[in-house]
């Protein structure tokens, strides 16, 4: 029988509340607190807690505070990773960025869902689905990734869009929900 985190993992329906996952919610949440609370003249202090943190980072990660996430071990960032102030990301599956890659302020990656059935979504029962975005993207202020998009190559979103679909590599997008408004 597999474990919640396992189920978790997976991409299946999930109890977020055993102590294997409120643990590390809440380790998740100590090293983010720790990182948010090193003034940013200390670099060197904020890289070491982003390594305990994340899945995988490097000397050239580099992320404004504040920062949250749900467990920081389903994060991975390609070298160049730039993020700006007040990222979010619910990463209850992974979440791999490629490399030069920046994020505007206030963005909000979500792998988490919850069903759409009431009595399901009552029951506690939740879901996630892995989120991937590509090299060389740039995504804009108060950007929204839903659940189990693909992002590719050489992409930039527009301020204030709402990503529930896949996107091409090469393109422009923007709106609600997010859309190709050109190809570069």
């Amino acid at each position: 029988m597999k474990t919640e985190k396992e189920k978790m993992l997976a991409g299946e329906f999930y109890l977020a509340f055993g102590e294997e996952l409120l643990g590390e919610r809440l380790t998740a949440r100590r090293l983010c607190r720790e990182f948010n609370s090193i003034p940013e003249e200390r670099v060197e202090e904020r890289r070491d807690v982003l390594g305990k943190l994340l899945g995988t980072s490097d000397s050239t990660t580099y992320i404004e505070s504040s920062f949250k996430c749900d467990y920081g071990y389903n994060i991975h960032v390609g070298a160049n990773f730039y993020a700006n102030f007040d990222l979010i990301i619910l990463d209850v599956c992974k979440v791999t960025i490629g490399k030069n890659c920046m994020i505007g302020p206030r963005v909000s990656i979500y792998t988490a869902g919850h069903p759409l059935d009431a009595d399901t979504r009552i029951s506690g029962l939740e879901f996630g689905s892995p989120i991937t975005i590509g090299d060389n993207v740039w995504i804009g202020g108060n950007v929204v990734i839903n659940p189990g998009v693909n992002i590719g190559n050489n992409v930039v979103i527009a301020s204030g869009a709402v990503v529930t679909k896949d996107v091409p590599d090469n393109v422009v997008v923007a709106g609600v929900p997010a859309r190709v408004m050109r190809t570069l």
